[in-house]
């Protein structure tokens, strides 16, 4: 985050003598050394503006000095009106600190930058703060990709996300555990207008099904498309996928971004002839394949527990348990195949053995 300096300065009030670049440079260093008569949140703000200082030597004390601070120093500011730069430069430097790391993404001074580097660390119940932030959500479409991009972002983050845009949790949404909402932010930027059921800003080219005798050359098609999509926020994409034609969905569904993909495979248009190629493919993320396993409208579908159980990206106890469904004639052909894990193959065996078959 760039960070003004002058900014900085004007924020520290009457302490701001401490940190003047105009100052001595004796005094400037005695004030890196953090023994200052200052309250906490003052205290910290001085010694952040110290490492904004011209002189290295300065920078270099100050920033320690933070690093030795009494943690109820710490605490104590990190609850109150910081800049937002000196959030930003402590949410860095306490990046495996998950507590305070809590404090920062509670704290409505944060900024959206801030934000968006929290939801991309390893943290579940910090990105389960993050993600309750609606008013972010909308304005800053970076979060939506940290949060979708991130392994550790739970599958009922994910479904929550979705019902906040639009979509349906479904019969497979995951429960979520109850936690401290972050409260709305400072400052005077709104979150943009959004109607979760108007698709007029959508590309056109992306939500007609294309008429029979109209089809350009596939691959020609799927290569416009996919460009088109490239220029689309994560929100935008999400919309797409509740009111986007099959194309559409065939591709977002594969997207790496773990919102975009859940909100293609719950999309309302969804048909069973899409989910029975889904459930197939071997080039979904193993949340398509988890919904699709956990949907029951879907695995009543023969073709689909098929193609679940002899997918090696279906989850282990999903495709296993598929296999109880299955004819003895698939059974055979899952034990003798060499593209299916092997404790699938192993089951297959054991299934036909139970009946005599093997």
């Amino acid at each position: 985050m760039i960070v003004d300096p002058g900014s900085v300065l004007e924020s520290l009030g009457s302490a701001r003598r401490f940190a003047d670049p105009g100052a001595p440079l004796k005094a400037r260093m005695v004030a890196a050394r953090g023994a200052l008569p200052l309250p906490p949140t003052q205290l910290v703000s001085v010694l952040f503006a110290l490492t904004l200082d011209p002189e290295p030597e300065v920078q270099e004390r100050a920033a320690q000095s933070l690093d030795e601070l009494p943690e109820r120093v710490l605490d104590h500011a990190l609850e109150s009106s910081l800049h937002v730069g000196a959030l930003a430069f402590l949410a860095e430097k306490l990046r495996e600190d998950e507590p305070r790391l809590k404090a920062i993404a509670l704290n409505s001074a944060t900024s959206d930058d801030t934000f968006c580097f929290l939801a991309s660390l390893p943290f579940r119940a910090l990105i389960d703060i993050v993600s309750h932030n609606q008013t972010r959500l909308l304005r800053c479409s970076a979060l939506c990709d940290a949060l979708g991009e991130n392994p550790v972002t739970s599958q009922g983050t994910i479904d929550r996300v979705l019902e906040f845009l639009g979509l349906s949790r479904g019969e497979s949404a995951e429960e979520e555990p109850e936690g401290p909402v972050p409260p709305d932010p400072i400052g005077d930027e709104p979150a943009p207008d959004f109607d979760p059921d108007d698709p007029s800003s959508l590309p056109p080219q992306l939500l007609e099904d294309v008429e029979e005798g109209h089809e350009e050359k596939a691959e020609e098609r799927t290569k416009s498309l996919t460009s088109l999509l490239l220029t689309l926020t994560v929100i935008q994409k999400v919309k797409l996928a509740r009111f986007g034609n099959q194309e559409a969905r065939g591709l977002l569904v594969r997207d790496r971004n773990r919102i975009v993909a859940s909100a293609a495979i719950r999309s309302p248009k969804i048909r069973d002839n899409e989910v029975v190629q889904f459930a197939k493919a071997r080039n979904l993320s193993d949340d398509v394949l988890r919904i699709i396993a956990s949907t029951r409208e879907w695995t009543k579908n023969y073709q689909v527990q098929l193609g679940l159980a002899t997918n090696p990206k279906t989850p282990l106890p999903s495709a296993i348990k598929f296999l109880n469904y299955l004819t003895d004639r698939d059974l055979k052909n899952i034990m003798r195949s060499r593209d299916v894990p092997s404790p699938v193959s192993q089951q297959a065996r054991r299934i036909l053995s139970r009946k005599g078959k093997v």
